[in-house]
């Protein structure tokens, strides 16, 4: 421990013994501990943005599958395996927008809206 950080310790250990921690907002009470500590230090201003303009952590994952399978169709070689990712990013797309759809956030995507229309055509 270096010299501040000792200082700054004794200074706390003070503080409370004078009791000048016990009239604070909260005390006694549990933290508010946010899902933060598990996102790195890095993302958390973006995390936060997000989940204040309303996207859930789960629409969020949904979105980083999205971007993995992205990248897994453009190096994969194999037709029939680009196929089975197209129609799992397909599936999970469609989800994501109906979420979307839900909390009334509009998709301005025309891939979206064709392969929505195809589904309705299958289904009707």
């Amino acid at each position: 421990m270096d010299f501040s950080m000792i200082v700054s310790e004794q200074r706390i250990k003070k503080a409370q013994e004078d009791g000048e921690f016990d009239n604070l907002p909260g005390y006694g009470k549990p933290q508010n501990l946010d899902d933060d500590l598990s996102i790195p230090p890095a993302l958390r201003m973006a995390h936060r943005i997000m989940k204040n303009a309303g996207y859930s952590t789960e629409e969020m994952d949904m979105k980083k599958e999205m971007m993995r399978i992205e990248d897994l169709i453009r190096v994969c070689e194999d037709e029939a395996g680009k196929r089975e990712l197209q129609k799992s990013l397909n599936e999970k797309m469609v989800r994501y927008n109906s979420m979307l759809s839900k909390k009334r956030v509009k998709t301005n995507s025309s891939i979206f809206k064709n392969y929505e229309q195809k589904i309705e055509k299958k289904l009707l």
